[in-house]
C-alpha cells in the first residue's frame, strides 16, 4: 500500500453506539479499522453522555447504530454521536442505520397521525448527518424525506444465496405477505427464476399488530413457498401467512425476513409455527437465549462494509446490488 493510500485510508472513521457494537466490530474488520473508543454513559435522569476518545477532525466518519429495544435511547444516542462529530469538525458524517426507526409511520393512515419516518430523517440532518446508509427500508420512499444523498441497501441477494444453496432443487414459489410487498417479491422472482403468489389480508386500523389474513392469490400446492418481508416484528402476519400456505396446500414454507425486530410472542410463535426454517439478518442483535432450532441469523457486515469503502472511495454503491434493483 502506498503512502498516499495510507494516509487516505487514516481519514476513514467507524464509530457505534451500545446497541450492538458486535455488529460495528464486525464491520470494522471487514474494513481493516477499529471503532473510534468513545465514552457513553447515562446520567441519573436518564440523559446520555456522549464523547469520543481520539480526534476526529477532518475525517470522513460512519455512525453505526442498530435500532433495537429500547428504540428511543438508541436514536437518542446517535443524534448525539452525530452532532458531537459536527461540533468536532469532521469532514463528512454518514449515518448507517442497518434498521430504519420507525419506518412504518411513512404516511398518514388516518388524521392527526405523525409521519415520524420524516421526524427521523429530520433529526439526523439537523443534528449535521451528511448522509444516510440503511437497509431495506420499509418502504423506498423514505429515501426521499432526508434531504442529501440516502444509499439504499439490499439483503436480497444475501438471503436469495441462501435460498439457493439450501432449498434450490426444490419447486418454488415467492410468497409476498401483503400487497405492499409485491415489488420486493418481484424482485425475488428474478433472483430465483420462479413464480409468484401474494397473499390478500386486511389489518384492524385500531390494532396495529393484529392482522386478519385472507387468501392466496397464485399458486402454491405442492411447491416450496418463499415467504418474504422486510421485518418479523411479533411474528403475528408471517405465521398466520404460512398457516395459510400450508392450508392451501403448500408443500412446505421458508420465512426470510431481513431485520428480526422480534418483539413481545414472536419467538414463541416462529418456534410453534409450520415453516421449516426462519431466516433473517443480523441488522438487530438476536440474544443466544432467543435463538431457536430452525432459526438462520445471516450476516450483513460484509454487506455494509462494502457500501462503507465505495462511500469512503467516492465509488457506486448501485453498482453493488444490480441483482436486487
Amino acid at each position: 500500500m502506498s503512502g498516499l493510500e495510507i494516509q487516505s485510508r487514516k481519514n476513514l472513521m467507524l464509530f457505534t453506539g451500545r446497541a450492538y457494537p458486535e455488529l460495528a466490530a464486525e464491520v470494522g474488520v471487514e474494513l481493516g479499522v477499529a471503532p473510534v473508543p468513545t465514552s457513553a454513559y447515562e446520567f441519573a435522569n436518564g440523559e446520555i453522555f456522549v464523547r469520543f476518545e481520539e480526534s476526529v477532525r477532518g475525517c470522513d466518519a460512519f455512525v453505526l447504530q442498530s435500532h433495537a429495544t429500547p428504540i428511543n435511547t438508541w436514536v437518542m444516542e446517535q443524534l448525539l454521536m452525530v452532532d458531537a462529530l459536527k461540533r468536532a469538525s469532521a469532514k463528512r458524517i454518514t449515518v448507517v442505520m442497518p434498521f430504519y426507526p420507525y419506518a412504518r409511520q411513512d404516511k398518514k393512515h388516518r388524521g392527526r397521525e405523525p409521519i415520524s419516518a420524516r421526524l427521523i430523517a429530520d433529526l439526523f440532518l439537523t443534528a449535521g448527518a451528511d448522509r444516510l446508509m440503511s437497509v431495506d427500508l420499509h418502504t423506498a420512499q423514505i429515501q426521499g424525506f432526508f434531504d442529501g444523498p440516502v444509499d439504499h441497501l439490499f439483503a436480497l441477494p444475501l438471503l436469495a444465496d441462501h435460498v439457493q444453496e439450501k432449498w434450490g432443487n426444490q419447486d418454488l414459489v415467492v410468497v409476498s405477505p401483503d400487497a405492499g410487498r409485491v415489488r420486493v417479491a418481484e424482485r425475488w422472482t428474478d433472483r430465483l427464476g420462479c413464480g409468484l403468489a401474494i397473499i390478500h389480508k386486511r389489518r384492524d386500523p385500531n390494532d396495529t399488530n393484529e392482522v386478519k389474513v385472507g387468501e392466496v392469490v397464485g399458486a402454491v400446492e405442492g411447491k416450496t413457498c418463499i415467504l418474504v418481508d422486510d421485518m418479523i416484528d411479533t411474528g403475528g402476519t408471517i405465521t398466520k401467512a404460512a398457516d395459510l400456505l400450508f392450508d392451501n396446500g403448500a408443500a412446505d414454507v421458508v420465512i426470510l425476513a431481513t431485520h428480526g425486530v422480534l418483539s413481545g410472542p414472536a419467538i414463541d410463535r416462529l418456534k410453534n409455527s409450520r415453516a421449516t426454517e426462519v431466516v433473517v439478518t443480523n441488522s438487530l442483535p438476536i440474544e443466544d437465549d432467543r435463538r431457536f432450532d430452525g432459526l438462520t441469523v445471516l450476516s450483513i457486515a460484509p454487506l455494509i462494509a462494502r457500501a462503507i469503502r465505495e462511500v469512503f472511495e467516492d465509488g457506486s454503491v448501485t453498482s453493488l446490488f444490480d441483482g436486487a434493483a
